[in-house]
């Protein structure tokens, strides 16, 4: 039984997604209509010489989600369609894709969502107020422990649970700051600063959950053609009211990846393929479970390979 997953934000890189819209017509398409919803040529971006550009959070969650679905529509060219896959997911923004594939959201709507999730996590908190640290040896309840301890009457907050060894936490910078030196107090191997633009998936992005409520609630939501594992929940999404719920508490929320992955693994998954850009999301399965076996599918011989079995 395999599983599709999407990636979230950080894999981006300049040129991604070229090679798929050159092999196939139909990965070409995603990127013109992409364009076209966002009335200005995001591909440009993606495919330029700016590597800060693409790294702007308005820019970075459409370009990734168009990525993906290159990807998703080359493997249906070669004949693999989403209800070839159990269960989905996505890492953060990637929940965004996810639900895309599964025909929830149309691709349209996916990038003007993204787009406005973008904008308004960036908006929220002003650059160099926030921050985001990852935590690599400490588990989740260690890391949350130290996240506790730092916050010291500001947000501190463990963001993303990704394995069993790395924990990002979020919240106000001085906060983070000193999470960094708790952790290493706490037995961490590594304890760094990640390079973000604001501090996702914590209290802070309060504000920015209030923007997706509305921009959600005008968004038209089918049933998903095959289970959408939730982020912050770890259940299958099926019905449109859910999807916004957990998609809007997704903006404060934690990213529940390890649990997301040990879920498929009970009901039986035993094969993942990463949908689009970079390979983190394998790395992060493999350091869950070295039992699934693990497949990148972001270029056109990775999407003939998958094809072939």
């Amino acid at each position: 039984m395999k599983a599709f997953v999407f990636p979230g934000q950080g894999a981006q890189t300049l040129g991604m997604g070229r090679d798929l819209a050159e092999a196939y017509p139909e990965s070409r398409a995603v990127f013109d209509e992409v364009d076209e919803a966002l009335s200005e040529p995001l591909s440009e971006i993606i495919w330029g010489e700016d590597q800060d550009a693409l790294t702007l959070t308005r820019n970075a969650q459409p370009a990734l989600m168009a990525t993906s679905m290159a990807a998703m529509r080359a493997l249906e060219a070669e004949g693999v369609t989403i209800t070839d896959a159990a269960f989905v997911a996505g890492h953060s923004l990637g929940e965004y894709s996810a639900l895309c594939a599964a025909g929830a959201l149309t691709l349209a709507d996916t990038a003007r969502l993204l787009r406005t999730r973008g904008q308004a996590m960036q908006a929220v908190v002003p650059v160099g107020e926030g921050a985001m640290a990852a935590l690599l040896g400490l588990d989740f309840d260690a890391a949350s422990k130290v996240a506790i301890e730092a916050a010291q009457g500001e947000v501190c907050q463990a963001a993303n649970d990704n394995d069993p060894s790395q924990v990002v936490v979020s919240g106000h910078k001085a906060a983070v700051e000193r999470a960094l030196e708790l952790a290493k107090q706490a037995g961490a191997k590594r304890a760094m600063l990640l390079p973000v633009s604001a501090p996702f998936h914590c209290a802070l992005m309060a504000p920015a959950a209030d923007v997706m409520a509305e921009a959600l609630a005008q968004a038209r939501i089918e049933a998903p053609r095959v289970p959408v594992i939730a982020n912050v929940s770890v259940e299958p999404v099926t019905g449109p009211g859910e999807i916004r719920t957990r998609l809007v508490e997704q903006v404060t929320g934690t990213v529940r990846w390890r649990e997301t992955i040990a879920r498929m693994a009970s009901d039986g998954v035993t094969e993942i393929w990463e949908i689009g850009a970079g390979k983190a999301l394998s790395g992060m399965i493999r350091r869950i479970d070295r039992s699934i076996a693990t497949r990148p599918v972001g270029t056109p011989d990775e999407v003939r390979a998958a094809a072939q079995g």
